[in-house]
């Protein structure tokens, strides 16, 4: 199996279309690719879907009732500019699909669409997931490895991270700020685990005495932040 085939067994797909006969047999086959697909039929269920379960990739139909796929990916582009959507269309969209012209689509498709033009798609969708991911990062005073789980304090000893404090970190990092909550933590951390509190919580207590001077931050029954 080729490499790219294979990292999409650790992404997860907004899949959303109205027509049923379409969704089920596109839903089963993707199923078999990705490691969780989220099946939807209409753009308001679409962003539910997003703002609870964050997929790494979105492959929309554009005409669907209640909220099209156009004014879905709109909504979604005000609060992640990176993340890889497909829109399906019909040859009699071009003319629309003008004012979609800002919102960074990274493929169009026409109906129908054919298994292997959109494992193409979803190719390029990998391609730009790989080389978005950051090398090193820098926060207060120590630069990430993430890719070797390094901490790199400006004076001493480098310090290993395990595998869940390194996704941690840069879950939180990438936010800038921003209140991440307990169900996306489980989601991007813990992956097919079951996170308890508790669990959070130790994680939380052994960064804090690795990494000096991390200015982790609890919020209330809603999640972690990092101080910028």
């Amino acid at each position: 199996m080729d490499i790219w085939l294979e990292k999409l067994k650790d992404l997860r797909l907004l899949y959303a279309e109205d027509e049923e006969g379409i969704r089920k047999p596109m839903a089963n086959s993707l199923g078999y690719y990705f490691k969780e697909v989220f099946e939807v039929k209409n753009g308001e269920e679409a962003l539910d879907c997003y703002y609870e379960h964050h997929p790494d990739i979105i492959l929309t139909d554009l005409r669907m009732p209640r909220k099209d796929g156009l004014e879905m990916a709109k909504e979604i582009r005000h609060n992640d500019k990176k993340i890889p959507i497909i829109m399906i269309t019909a040859h009699t969209d071009k003319e629309y699909l003008l004012s979609a012209i800002d919102l960074k689509i990274e493929k169009y498709l026409i109906k129908p669409v054919a298994l292997d033009e959109l494992l193409s798609a979803l190719k390029v969708c990998v391609e730009e997931i790989e080389a978005d991911k950051p090398l090193y990062v820098e926060y207060a005073e120590y630069r990430f490895d993430f890719k070797n789980r390094l901490a790199m304090p400006k004076e001493g000893e480098k310090i290993e991270l395990t595998q869940k404090e390194a996704d941690f970190l840069l879950l939180l990092i990438g936010k800038k700020g921003l209140i991440v909550s307990y169900e996306e933590i489980e989601i991007r951390v813990w992956k097919e685990e079951f996170m308890s509190i508790a669990a959070l919580r130790t994680l939380v207590k052994t960064l804090r005495k690795k990494l000096e001077g991390l200015a982790l931050k609890n919020h209330s029954q809603m999640g972690y932040s990092l101080v910028f």
